[in-house]
């Protein structure tokens, strides 16, 4: 700022006065600060404004993958949301750890967000303790947890998966196996076996037809292993439930290497609805989440708490039950 001032012949508090937008101070005046600025490259430093006025203009999210779609349209939902509320949105990448989650969210509050959304329900106690006792918003998506931090938009990953075994039920099938990862290492993924065998249990289906194989999130070329050990071991199994739609279309590519005709030798069925879902041949049958419109409604829920707690007034936690719905296609 010294530099600025130098630069354009004024003081330094005649540069602060200038980068606020409350500044008095002449249009000629602003205009030759700011010919400095652009000049030297100046960026404000806001650090002690964000101490006294708790505006630090940003907010923070973590996901728990970045190459996988469904959370970038929640990322860009959440950005949207945002759009010309000046706030911006810093990323936090968890790999589907709740240990690494734990380390993003002590680092990012250092930074003094204004809040935070997070993927998930499930933290460790040290990370809720954190997030309990930083005094900014919370938003949880993605999950309905039992225990909320504090507001949540999501919607439940084992009554998801449930409303799929019974429809895949309704339509004939009758052995049907799961096919999901070797650790709860991915909590949604952990739900969605919940699912399963609770629909297995209030239909009198087998429950020990499962095949955990590979560490969360599962690959395509796992997927396809795990259909040949599911059918290994259970010959019988008419339907596959996978986790995801990435297991599923690898289930479907080496059944297709294979020769074993789906859905006549066994049917298949996702989670997701990503693109390759449709664009799959056969198409994949899936469980469809408006991912989008998480990012979008957390992203409303956060700003409506953060101005509330600007104006030192306080916010209800709330709850936003999203949608799903099941998109039959050709696999089942």
């Amino acid at each position: 700022m010294t530099h600025v001032a130098q630069r354009a012949g004024v003081s330094a508090m005649t540069v602060s006065r200038a980068l606020r937008k409350d500044g008095a101070i002449s249009a000629a005046t602003r205009q030759r600060i700011m010919a400095a600025v652009e000049e030297l490259g100046y960026v404000l430093d806001q650090t002690a404004g964000t101490f006294s006025s708790k505006r630090s203009g940003f907010v923070a999210a973590l996901v728990p993958s970045l190459n996988n779609s469904n959370f970038a349209d929640t990322a860009r939902g959440v950005t949207d949301a945002l759009d010309g509320s000046g706030l911006q949105m810093l990323l936090g990448y968890t790999d589907y750890s709740t240990a690494k989650e734990e380390e993003i969210v002590q680092s990012m509050l250092m930074r003094r967000p204004e809040g935070l959304i997070l993927t998930g329900g499930r933290h460790t106690e040290r990370a809720r303790r954190l997030l309990t006792r930083a005094g900014v918003p919370v938003v949880e998506t993605w999950d309905m947890p039992g225990e909320p931090v504090g507001h949540v938009v999501g919607f439940s990953n084992a009554e998801a998966t449930r409303s799929l075994v019974h429809h895949l039920h309704e339509r004939g099938y009758r052995r049907i196996g799961y096919i999901g990862g070797t650790s709860n290492r991915d909590t949604r993924g952990a739900d969605r076996r919940v699912g399963f065998l609770r629909a297995a249990a209030e239909l009198g289906l087998d429950r020990e037809r499962i095949v955990s194989f590979g560490q969360p999130p599962i690959s395509m070329s796992q997927g396809g292993e795990a259909i040949v050990q599911l059918l290994s071991r259970w010959p019988d199994t008419d339907a596959a439930v996978c986790v995801s739609d990435l297991s599923a279309f690898g289930a479907l590519s080496e059944c297709r290497r294979r020769g074993w005709a789906v859905p006549g030798r066994v049917a298949l069925a996702g989670f997701g609805d990503f693109e390759i879902a449709s664009a799959a041949v056969p198409s994949l049958t899936t469980v469809a989440v408006d991912s989008y419109g998480i990012g979008h409604r957390a992203g409303d829920v956060l700003l409506q708490a953060i101005l509330a707690r600007r104006d030192d007034r306080a916010m209800p936690a709330e709850t936003v039950l999203m949608p799903f719905r099941i998109i039959e296609r050709e696999t089942t």
